[in-house]
């Protein structure tokens, strides 16, 4: 679940560099106007359930991608914790194939710093004309968060890398 276009395209992409089968069974949703990190927010536990009801049968694991905006990525995280809890749900357990990237400010400081720029994660940088564009650097990610990032990586980046390594071993069980 994305909140726009240019995620779905980087999530995508990734997964796919990373050797993911994205069959007829892989479904993405993304906003459909309006505020993204509302959209993903407010359907968040509603996909955790479904997860949880049959262990989504799609793909065995639930993908979530939601920027940080101008909270800190900890912030964004217990927000998507509180709607579990008003739910009813527990939070997210360790042994769960949910992933949740959460991008500071927004997807496009990384893909900047992926450009080789020097980023900071309170700047608002600008979107490509064509999300598209942004696939060659996302296969420099795909290497980098194996290799291992550079210190000067945006934190929230770094904490992306750390979700995938927590979610791959999951993976290999399905």
């Amino acid at each position: 679940m994305c909140e726009d276009k240019q995620q779905e395209v980087f999530a995508r992409h990734f997964l796919q560099k990373r050797g993911f089968i994205l069959d007829r069974n892989f479904r993405i949703q993304t906003c459909p106007k309006g505020a993204g990190e509302q959209f993903v927010r407010e359907k968040y536990a509603e996909e955790v359930k479904g997860y949880r009801s049959g262990k989504n049968k799609r793909s065995g694991m639930l993908i979530i991608v939601i920027d940080a905006d101008k909270k800190n990525v900890n912030e964004r995280l217990r927000q998507l914790n509180d709607a579990l809890l008003e739910n009813s749900q527990e939070l997210r357990q360790p042994n769960e194939s949910i992933a949740i990237f959460t991008p500071k400010r927004n997807i496009e400081t990384w893909i900047h710093y992926l450009q080789g720029e020097t980023v900071d994660e309170e700047t608002e940088y600008t979107k490509f004309k064509k999300q598209s564009d942004c696939k060659p650097y996302v296969e420099q990610l795909v290497n980098q968060c194996y290799q291992g990032l550079d210190e000067n990586a945006p934190p929230s980046l770094q904490a992306a890398c750390e979700e995938l390594q927590r979610l791959l071993p999951l993976l290999n069980n399905l």
